[in-house]
């Protein structure tokens, strides 16, 4: 029977993930969805929480603070609507749970980086994911071309329309 659980949670996990750790300070890429409108957000901020990392349900929270307020965001590392995750920078720290970060603002919340090498933290390739993510400019460009057209067909017809005003004023005769 677990052979079975195991099965099914290695299908919707990601062939590869970024090794995140608590201190990181990351940009996760996620796919939104807005009506019937699909883009990118990035959140980028400090990871003060790691969570069953081996597992399938892995989870991170990144939290940043925006106009004066601490937001914090839970991402499931192997979502499909997590589409990236970038390490900018690599932070010493003791603990996996970094809560005392939300009583801190400023100078006090700034941590002490330490060197790594960023092209190879960075360096998974998910190839479902860049595809997902090509596909999305793609879509993204075809509706700017097809409204580029339409907008063109309309501009055409409010020319012909203007030159035809044009011709009427010119044949009339002048009425003195």
């Amino acid at each position: 029977m677990s052979s079975v659980i195991k099965a099914i949670e290695d299908s919707f996990r990601k062939s590869a993930v970024v090794d995140v750790r608590s201190g990181d300070t990351v940009k996760v890429h996620q796919k939104i969805r807005e009506g019937n409108k699909e883009r990118v957000q990035i959140f980028q901020g400090l990871v003060i929480r790691t969570d069953n990392k081996g597992s399938h349900i892995s989870r991170i929270t990144v939290r940043r603070i925006a106009s004066g307020i601490g937001v914090e965001k839970s991402f499931l590392l192997h979502s499909p609507l997590v589409l990236k995750v970038e390490v900018t920078k690599r932070s010493s720290v003791r603990r996996n749970y970094l809560s005392y970060q939300r009583a801190r603002t400023g100078k006090a919340a700034r941590m002490t980086g330490i060197e790594f090498n960023r092209e190879a933290v960075n360096a998974v390739h998910d190839r479902a994911a860049e595809a997902e993510e090509e596909k999305l400019k793609e879509e993204t460009a075809k509706a700017a071309e097809a409204e580029a057209a339409q907008n063109a067909k309309e501009e055409a017809k409010l020319e012909a329309k203007a030159a035809e005003v044009v011709a009427r004023h010119q044949d009339q005769p002048e009425e003195a």
